[in-house]
């Protein structure tokens, strides 16, 4: 693989970084940034790198969150500092830890619309909507929505201030919202946050049930592309795939630390604005220019 090669790798790992959760849709900038720069791949391990490379943005979120996501102890707790409800427990609570156990099956629950409704349609939905238009109008549309959720939710009072605090129900409704995302351009991020601000969550809780959903959803998705690949790459490929997910990675640490202070003093307006210019952009572009 030759330099200029790598380079694309590079710039293309930069970009999966930054958009996978800044809600400005990662799926849908690497469509576009492909109409400009294309590595030299077959289609179907394009495809399949498109996903994969997530992976390098989600193991950022299990080391950045490890101590709120790892359900199981590493020793038995004190008795002090054992719950009603972990006494109740008995046995289980020595290993486990209930309260990020619960967690973990609501996020489950959240799955359950994608894994039902988008997985039968997921060859029929990159065939017909993996492309500029598509990708061009759903960042207007999302971009005009958080404009619009954000002026309604200065109206209303804050209900979950944790993710323990989130019901079933909530969870379920949220994971509807990350449904919609099976649409380039929407932005799986973008998405589950609108949800959990619609529902009544933080902008922080929002934010954070959204990394923790990514992870079981976008491990699924990713072992689904490597079978469907067949897990069989040549020298180059791999190195794709490895740089590719390395850089990911490392910008993705920088990216969740960015939006994680930048919305404990600002709203979402400024991603809706940022995804109204460059939709329009792009429209114009593919329209009058090539």
């Amino acid at each position: 693989m030759d330099i200029i090669e790598l380079l694309k790798v590079i710039f293309l790992g930069i970009v999966e970084g930054i958009t996978e959760w800044l809600p400005i849709s990662s799926t849908g900038h690497l469509i576009l940034v492909e109409e400009f720069i294309k590595l030299d791949v077959s289609k179907e391990f394009w495809d399949m790198f498109m996903v994969v490379i997530q992976l390098g943005a989600i193991l950022a979120v299990v080391v950045l969150y490890w101590n709120q996501i790892w359900p199981f102890r590493n020793k038995k707790p004190k008795h002090h500092n054992v719950t009603k409800t972990e006494k109740a427990a008995g046995l289980v609570c020595r290993f486990v830890k209930i309260d990020k156990m619960v967690m973990w099956f609501k996020i489950l629950v959240s799955c359950i619309p994608t894994i039902v409704i988008a997985l039968p349609f997921n060859d029929f939905i990159e065939e017909k909507f993996n492309n500029w238009f598509v990708v061009s109008v759903m960042l207007i549309v999302y971009g005009v929505l958080f404009l619009i959720i954000e002026d309604y939710n200065k109206k209303r009072e804050v209900k979950y201030n944790s993710i323990a605090e989130i019901t079933w129900k909530t969870a379920f409704f949220i994971g509807v919202f990350q449904l919609l995302a099976v649409i380039p351009g929407t932005s799986r991020s973008g998405a589950t946050i609108i949800g959990g601000i619609l529902v009544g969550a933080s902008r922080t809780i929002a934010a954070e049930y959204t990394f923790f959903l990514a992870i079981p959803t976008m491990l699924g998705a990713s072992l689904l592309k490597l079978v469907k690949f067949g897990f069989s790459f040549t020298a180059s490929e791999a190195i794709i795939l490895a740089v590719g997910s390395i850089v990911s990675f490392v910008v993705s640490i920088i990216a969740i630390k960015f939006l994680m202070g930048y919305i404990k003093k600002h709203d979402f307006k400024v991603f809706g604005w940022y995804r109204i210019v460059l939709g329009v952009i792009v429209i114009l572009f593919f329209t009058l220019v090539k």
